[in-house]
């Protein structure tokens, strides 16, 4: 087989992130760098779409380098990405309209209310899986073909091109010959048909979005195009092909080796995502999202999941913005320094809170101050609510058909063997953490490395490499107390007025 590792790409909603991995399935080299969102406006958030990809073409540069490899090295690419986040770009000179509308941006509310006004909340939901919700791509598109001038009648003329950020990536890692995208990616747009698998144009067209601007779609594992001569350092002897494009979170899913239905995990980032595979057949649950987890060889696995706003962003905002911390290393000394939380909770709401509750109005609180209070609660009230948010998904997949025995964890934020610990004490099951957290980038490559034939599916699964199992030492008394503290602030939280903004 050509070259000598996999090269992956993981466009995170604050970083890019570039891994090589050998053909024994290690981290060979590893490069990020981070970017910053874009504020035009109280709840709008952007990005540069420019600066997407040079930021992931200079992880790329320096992971290879750091190595020495070039590209008759690599013998296939995968890509992975954070999903919702979406843009339009003109097909015949690769140039963005406009900026990419992040997923939490708040811009499209006015849309996402009309749709729900006109009756399509249900059609909606039962087409896609999702939530009539300015989190989803639909609503993103069609602000940008309102607003931005001549965009729409472009579209309909076929010039444009759209896709989520993976879209974008391949776009430019193959010169501009591909404009492709996968299922479970597609899945998030607010635009894909669960059922069919299919981009639906009946619901498109009630959505007023061009589907002339769409990517085909693919199979996850599989050919995406190839990349172009000159994108990657040093001569190129042989075709690379991009064999492997997953959604972030599907991609951790795959990395975990969650592969069964009932097997779930959940990441710690930006967002906390818990999620589930629930076999070949979409289970549409009230409070979650379902999506496709992959699609191969034309046979589908899907995925219910619920997405936490504001999870390893938590313990930043509590570093930048509150100045309590200096690193997120410290927190799990902190948390320990004191007996318990003060009575302190912590609800997160920047931006509204995610499942199961999905209040985007809702905003962040701190609860149960009082004259004793030292920042070593407020910091541990934070870390806290990683767990607690967690906690609330999984007890609703708990009360489904699925009983979840254990919990696969990932994600920076596991490093914290504080939070991990108490994960599971909150959850009263074992919390599994791997010897590599990074699972989404790892969990793209080792599909990648699976579409072109150099590893089998028992090759990935003696890959996965348990680090520690985390067992719930927590009495059921204590445990309830801090469970019904929590619900008290989540309830508290949700009835304070709507955020307000100075004109």
């Amino acid at each position: 087989m050509n070259g000598k590792y996999i090269l992956a790409l993981d466009e995170g909603s604050s970083s890019a992130r570039a891994i090589l991995v050998d053909h024994d399935g290690n981290i060979a080299a590893d490069a990020s760098q981070e970017f910053d969102a874009i504020f035009p406006r109280p709840g709008w958030v952007e990005l540069s779409p420019s600066v997407l990809w040079e930021a992931m073409h200079s992880s790329i540069t320096r992971a290879m380098n750091s190595i020495s490899a070039t590209a008759s090295d690599i013998s296939a690419v995968g890509i992975t990405s954070h999903r919702e986040t979406c843009l339009i770009w003109d097909r015949k000179t690769g140039v963005p309209v406009y900026n990419a509308i992040m997923w939490m941006s708040k811009q499209t509310d006015e849309i996402i209310r009309r749709w729900s006004e006109i009756g399509l909340d249900h059609t909606i939901k039962s087409k896609t899986g999702l939530r009539n919700d300015s989190f989803f791509s639909a609503g993103k598109l069609r602000w940008i073909l309102e607003n931005v001038e001549g965009v729409e009648s472009m579209a309909r003329s076929g010039k444009l091109a759209t896709g989520t950020v993976e879209t974008w990536l391949l776009w430019n890692l193959t010169g501009g010959q591909s404009h492709v995208t996968d299922r479970s990616c597609a899945s998030r747009t607010s635009l894909l048909n669960i059922h069919e698998g299919e981009w639906d144009l009946e619901l498109a067209e009630e959505l007023g979005v061009a589907m002339e601007l769409f990517p085909s779609l693919s199979d996850s594992f599989g050919e995406f195009g190839e990349v172009a001569e000159g994108i990657l350092p040093g001569p190129m002897t042989h075709r690379i092909p991009v064999s492997a494009v997953l959604g972030d979170q599907m991609a951790g899913l795959f990395g975990q080796v969650c592969w069964n239905k009932g097997d779930a995990k959940n990441s710690y980032g930006t967002a906390g995502v818990l999620t589930v595979n629930v076999g070949d057949e979409p289970i549409l649950l009230e409070g979650m999202n379902t999506s496709f987890a992959w699609s191969s060889d034309g046979k589908f696995s899907y995925e219910s999941e619920g997405v936490v706003f504001f999870s390893g962003k938590t313990i930043q905002w509590l570093r930048d913005n509150l100045g309590v911390i200096t690193s997120a290393k410290q927190t799990a000394e902190i948390a320990a320094s004191v007996e318990d939380n003060g009575g302190v909770y912590f609800v997160p709401g920047f931006a509204g809170l995610g499942d199961p509750y999905w209040d985007r109005n809702t905003r962040g609180s701190i609860m149960g101050l009082q004259l004793d209070t030292k920042k070593e609660h407020i910091i541990r009230a934070g870390l806290e609510s990683l767990a607690y948010q967690t906690m609330d998904n999984f007890n609703l997949l708990s009360d489904t058909a699925f009983a979840l025995p254990s919990l696969k964890v990932d994600g920076g934020a596991v490093n914290n063997d504080w939070l991990c610990q108490f994960q599971a004490d909150i959850l009263n099951v074992v919390v599994e953490r791997p010897t590599e957290v990074e699972r989404t980038a790892i969990g793209v490559a080792q599909a990648a490395g699976l579409a072109i034939g150099l590893w089998t599916e028992n090759d990935l699964k003696s890959q996965w490499k348990l680090d520690r199992a985390f067992e719930p030492k927590m009495d059921s008394s204590t445990r309830e107390m801090l469970i019904d503290g929590w619900n008290d602030a989540v309830k508290a939280t949700r009835s304070l007025p709507p955020r307000r903004y100075l004109s």
